[in-house]
């Protein structure tokens, strides 16, 4: 067992080509944007989705993806804006971060500081086997297929 920050900045930390990142909510966390600079750096593509302001289809009162790119300028940013049925209301509230198709984490907590500061969260941590693979097919295709669009 490990705190989930920590878990999240070594997983940032190894990354070597792909790290994507899908939280429902996310708040300026100065450890996790430092790693993810820093991944960004060494020419790590970084993706991350996150559910969308009220303004751009979403149901958050605040957009979370301006918010990301003023502290990480390179992220590729996306949300779940066209939500046929039978998804309407739907929500992004998955908590997943996928390391180059190696490892992955699967978390109840959001990327907020008291999620991974305070809060009581659980999350597991898979290296190697088909979970991380299709973890990032999934989310590579719902781009792809523009289920998920750039911000």
């Amino acid at each position: 067992t490990r705190r989930t920050e920590q878990v999240l900045l070594d997983l940032i930390a190894s990354a070597t080509q792909d790290f994507f990142l899908v939280s429902f909510v996310a708040y300026a966390v100065p450890s996790v944007v430092a790693a993810l600079n820093d991944a960004a750096s060494r020419g790590v593509r970084i993706r991350i989705l996150l559910e969308a302001s009220m303004s751009h289809g979403g149901t958050l009162n605040y957009d979370p993806a301006a918010i990301m790119r003023t502290y990480v300028p390179t992220v590729e940013l996306f949300t779940w804006k066209v939500r046929p049925e039978p998804f309407v209301d739907g929500k992004v509230h998955a908590k997943v971060a996928v390391v180059d198709g190696a490892r992955a984490f699967i978390t109840s907590a959001n990327l907020t500081s008291h999620a991974l500061e305070k809060n009581m969260e659980a999350g597991v941590f898979v290296t190697g086997g088909h979970i991380p693979v299709s973890l990032r097919a999934h989310l590579h295709a719902l781009v792809e297929t523009k289920v998920i669009r750039p911000v």
